[in-house]
């Protein structure tokens, strides 16, 4: 990709990914493609990028209002229940298989897919946050 820092974007990058896609598919001229690639991503760059920005400053005055919050369970709810799905994720890949060795009363707990869905979320709201961010305060020095 002539722009790997877009991939970074999640609903920028995966628009970029699609299209570059369907760029290598349909241009045979290697030069042309990397040419309509490079003016695909410059047109994404220049770009009013003002609500992805004003998403993350957001997201971002949220998770600070609870981290900064009086209770204790406001601050530590996120990080308690990524706790609680990492543990039990520990135990169905790493201790019950070691514990079936020895018992047959080890146990593999259920972790239905909307679990998995907000370790995602959690996992990647932080990563995207993040990424979010950075990519805002580069945009914005270079305006």
């Amino acid at each position: 990709m002539a722009f790997p820092f877009l991939a970074a974007i999640p609903i920028v990058g995966k628009i970029v990914e699609k299209i570059v896609g369907v760029v290598d598919k349909s241009v045979k001229d290697k030069d042309e493609a990397e040419r309509l690639k490079h003016a695909m991503g410059m047109a994404i760059m220049s770009m009013d990028h003002q609500e992805i920005q004003t998403l993350v400053q957001e997201q971002a005055s949220i998770i600070k209002a609870e981290a900064t919050g009086h209770s204790w369970l406001q601050r530590n709810w996120r990080p308690l229940l990524m706790l609680i799905i990492i543990v039990i994720i520990a135990n169905n890949y790493i201790f019950f298989p070691y514990a079936s060795m020895f018992t047959d009363k080890a146990v593999i707990l259920e972790l239905p897919d909307h679990l998995w869905g907000l370790i995602k979320i959690g996992v990647g709201g932080y990563v995207v946050g993040r990424s979010g961010e950075k990519f805002a305060k580069v945009w914005k020095d270079k305006s």
